[in-house]
């Protein structure tokens, strides 16, 4: 990664974390979406780094929160969130080696749908929800995961529903994003295809990340939280444009 790469890379990291901070959610589809337009590094390798990062965070947020997961739900979850991690994995290799413009047009539906899910405010539950919507949704956000490093909005929509304390909610799904930022790392290492030293020097962003977050929880900026909310979407439905309409295009006209 050229100086250039590694600074553009550490801006777009900073300002994905300071969003996520502020409004708990968009750090992968940030970071996602700004790499895939600029073409800083490769799309494995930035999912890879963005793997990293979120398992340096999520350490660090469950050092004193894992008493408060809830346990049931976080292993329904799992049950099909690694398997779904594992085939999202391999579409990522299979449309990399050979159907670039595929992914991006898949990348860029990805961070539409997401933006647009999240920009709603999910209409809480009286009664939790039964065990297989758990396993749906974990099948979803492992597939996401294994494709992009972004498990995160069908299990932020899902869990945000439920009659749950906010703070059981958020480590159960720091510790979720963990698992599956650790076991897709895993996948990295073992199929061969860790990224080269030049590329992993995006670790730099990790404190960075460390940074825009406690710049956000200390300095926040002076707008409400609806008009940030709507500030995120707007710049992500429009990244996810720019990146999947060019792609579209040059596959139609193939």
């Amino acid at each position: 990664m050229s100086w250039t790469a590694l600074i553009g890379f550490l801006l777009l990291t900073g300002i994905a974390a300071y969003a996520q901070t502020l409004t708990g959610f968009a750090f992968g589809l940030i970071t996602m979406g700004g790499v895939g337009l600029s073409g800083l590094l490769s799309l494995p390798d930035a999912a890879m780094l963005v793997s990293l990062l979120t398992l340096v965070n999520a350490t660090q947020m469950l050092l004193k929160g894992w008493r408060d997961v809830a346990w049931r739900e976080f292993g329904l979850v799992m049950v099909t969130s690694l398997p779904g991690l594992f085939i999202g994995y391999e579409l990522l290799g299979w449309l990399a080696d050979s159907r670039a413009d595929l992914l991006r047009l898949v990348l860029g539906l990805v961070i539409i749908v997401s933006s647009m899910q999240l920009a709603r405010r999910p209409e809480p539950l009286r009664q939790q929800s039964a065990p297989p919507s758990f396993l749906f949704f974990g099948g979803v956000a492992g597939l996401m995961g294994g494709l992009f490093s972004t498990a995160g909005p069908p299990l932020v929509y899902h869990f945000y529903r439920q009659p749950m304390p906010l703070v059981v909610v958020r480590e159960t799904l720091v510790t979720v994003f963990a698992l599956n930022a650790l076991v897709r790392t895993g996948l990295v290492a073992i199929s061969g295809q860790v990224p080269s030293a030049s590329t992993l020097s995006g670790l730099l962003a990790v404190p960075v990340v460390m940074g825009a977050t406690h710049l956000a929880r200390r300095y926040p900026p002076a707008i409400s939280q609806l008009a940030l909310k709507r500030v995120v979407f707007a710049l992500l439905f429009l990244s996810g444009v720019a990146l999947g309409a060019p792609a579209f295009i040059r596959l139609i006209g193939a």
